[in-house]
């Protein structure tokens, strides 16, 4: 496999900065220990910007190269952990209970780190690269609180790019696809407002657990009926609340769940039809609903010309055979659209192997991925930035 040889050299150097992470996780934008370790190594590889507390706790730092271009792309990594607690036992585990790197922003962070120590080191090509270390990826939005702290501006970045690991594709292979290939993960709460009363006499209630009842499935509709079937969304009720014993109606019931799309389109439709739904049924069984409906990050969506890019990165390190072009979108969210929405660029999947999935306590990021994710990142940097 042609990953290059001072990406393999490092990669155990890589591994123990990984290693170290795990054991020191930090939750959303409070990464002070993580972005302190960045920015102590990007300073011992010669980065010749290094700026901390951009989107709060984010670190940026710009490495040019030799040629005299002033083009600027950038290359994102996340930080921060989740709130879990690690079940790997391995002698790297978190140290701190509840808290656990279960989605391998420990390997993103490190994986970037060696690419920025390589580009600093040889500074082969003609412009500028921005290695920016992002917190909060994990629902605090931290991509947005860097860009709205100038992040793109500031530094003059022209494209960005982002890697996710992914169980289930083998170490050593990469996934892509143009358009959307992450969805954007919508929320809501839905509050029925009803009569209560003895269960032994419904018919002097209002009963909201029925009519609740009622709407998790119809809800069903927006996809079996509203949708057309080549578009893909997800309505799913999580949480469903009410009562307090066997024998009271009681007078409010409370669900909460997520919708997920592919496109704005679909977005729209999707919250237009559950608010009909929601206020039609509770308006026929004459109760009140409210519907508290949050739009989160916005569908990650690759760019053609920047997809192809970094498909042809992928395909130099790992060969074309082991890089899918059209993987399949993945339903689950990814805070990194809202850098796209800015810029022109992509989002990549690199094998992780047979591990357990992201977000679970049984997961760990498989090191023997990180000579392939510095390689991509550095093939990636040299391509784009090519005298």
């Amino acid at each position: 496999m042609p990953i290059l040889n001072r990406a393999a050299e490092l990669q155990g150097e890589v591994s123990e900065w990984r290693r170290y992470l795990h054991e020191n996780p930090e939750i959303l934008y409070d990464v002070e220990n993580t972005a302190a370790f960045v920015a102590a190594k990007l300073k011992e590889f010669g980065v010749d910007e290094i700026v901390t507390g951009i989107g709060r706790t984010g670190v940026v730092g710009i490495i040019r190269g030799s040629g005299s271009g002033s083009r600027t792309i950038g290359l994102r990594a996340d930080m921060d952990a989740l709130p879990l607690t690690e079940l790997t036992g391995k002698p790297w585990a978190s140290k701190t209970s509840g808290r656990m790197h279960a989605c391998g922003h420990d390997g993103h962070t490190s994986m970037l780190l060696g690419a920025a120590k390589y580009l600093a080191e040889t500074r082969n090509f003609d412009g500028n690269v921005a290695v920016i270390f992002q917190p909060a990826e994990e629902g605090g939005a931290g991509a947005l609180a860097m860009i709205e702290d100038g992040l793109m501006e500031r530094f003059g970045i022209e494209e960005v790019y982002g890697m996710h690991n992914m169980p289930g594709i083998p170490v050593g292979q990469f996934a892509i696809r143009k358009g959307g290939i992450m969805a954007a993960p919508d929320r809501f709460t839905i509050t029925i407002k009803g009569r209560g009363g003895h269960a032994a006499q419904p018919h002097k209630t209002i009963d909201p657990i029925f009519i609740g009842a009622q709407l998790v499935g119809s809800l069903q509709a927006v996809a079996a009926r509203n949708a057309d079937p080549v578009h893909s969304v997800v309505v799913s009720v999580t949480r469903f609340d009410a009562g307090t014993t066997h024998n009271i109606i009681p007078d409010k019931a409370m669900l909460m769940g997520t919708v997920r799309t592919l496109s704005e389109a679909m977005r729209d439709l999707a919250e237009t039809r559950i608010r009909q739904i929601v206020q039609g049924l509770a308006s026929a069984h004459g109760a009140e609903a409210t519907i508290d409906y949050e739009r989160n990050c916005p569908v990650t969506f690759n760019h053609d010309h920047q997809a192809q890019y970094a498909a042809k990165a992928a395909i130099d390190v790992a060969g074309l055979p082991n890089v899918d072009t059209e993987v399949d979108p993945s339903m689950a969210g990814e805070d990194f659209a809202y850098m796209l929405k800015r810029r022109p660029g992509a989002f990549i999947f690199i094998g992780n192997g047979d591990t357990a999935g992201l977000h679970n306590p049984n997961y760990d990021f498989d090191d023997e991925a990180i000579a392939y994710g510095v390689s991509y990142w550095i093939k990636l940097a040299e391509q784009r930035l090519s005298e």
